[in-house]
């Protein structure tokens, strides 16, 4: 595995702004680009609050482990209201596959992604309470030069209470993607192969992958939210796949783990709640 040379540790966001917002409201599946969010100690409201289990395992399913779940970007989920806090969660619209709309309030709700999934699953929301464990999952590593496994399947526990896999928040710069795609011009690197709540647009005087000088530090996004970096966010076959018109593209992920040891973004800690919105100025505390 190596550090991409283009950043420097000495470098430092001189400033930013929020170019995208994304939220997922079901684990896996294709989540919603947003104006605005809410920001708890939680993440965005509402963002990855619903998971797929499979039924006889008890497992998280998801699109770490396409082998056995298919592609699960062909399924998209949306909230029919921005869902706010301190209020009960609006209804979650699903568009299947076969371009099939359903609700996860609807009561066959598991028994139709169960025929869709070609497996037994049940549809489960986050209880936020006072778990002493997480739920589990599981994750396929490709036979890839530069992953900490290769061609095996592993688990591991999410965070209690949530169906986050390591943090609340994912930051990603137009920083990376341009120094992701200047590695690899056959690629298309997209915003959407990585799925990050808050994407920073950076100056053309950042370069290379400048969210690794961010961990350790705090980042005020607007007024009101400040996070705090907590480490790199380490990516997973998940890039790799199909999704709408982007292809299947293993390179994608070699890319990231020859240069950048697989890490695309960064993962925080919320600080400081609040409300952001695009266009808001991000700066290094």
């Amino acid at each position: 595995m190596q550090t991409d040379p283009s950043h420097s540790p000495s470098a430092h966001v001189e400033g930013g702004s929020v170019v995208a917002l994304w939220r997922y409201p079901v684990k896996s599946m294709m989540g919603e680009e947003l104006n605005a969010a809410e920001i708890t100690e939680r993440g965005l409201v509402g963002d990855r609050r619903f998971a797929v289990v499979d039924a006889s395992t008890g497992k998280v399913a998801g699109a770490k482990n396409p082998r056995k779940w298919g592609n699960f970007f062909d399924f998209r989920a949306a909230y029919v209201e921005p869902p706010k806090t301190g209020s009960k969660l609006p209804t979650v619209r699903l568009t299947l596959p076969d371009g099939t709309v359903v609700t996860n309030e609807q009561p066959d709700l598991a028994q139709i992604l169960s025929n869709a999934l070609g497996r037994e699953v049940a549809f489960a929301e986050a209880q936020h309470g006072g778990e002493s464990s997480g739920a589990q999952a599981e994750e396929y590593w490709p036979d890839m030069e530069g992953l900490d496994y290769r061609d095996t399947v592993t688990e591991w526990e999410l965070p209690a209470g949530t169906f986050f896999d390591l943090a609340v928040v994912h930051l990603l710069t137009t920083a990376t993607i341009a120094r992701l795609r200047a590695l690899y011009p056959e690629g298309r690197f997209e915003v959407r192969r990585f799925r990050p709540n808050i994407v920073v647009e950076t100056g053309p005087d950042a370069q290379g992958f400048v969210e690794n000088n961010w961990i350790g530090h705090t980042i005020a996004i607007g007024d009101e939210v400040r996070l705090r970096i907590t480490g790199p966010c380490p990516r997973c076959v998940m890039t790799t796949l199909p999704q709408g018109d982007l292809p299947k593209d293993a390179g994608i992920l070699r890319t990231a783990a020859q240069h950048n040891q697989a890490n695309v973004g960064v993962y925080a800690e919320v600080i400081a709640g609040g409300t952001t919105r695009r266009g808001d100025p991000v700066t290094l505390a």
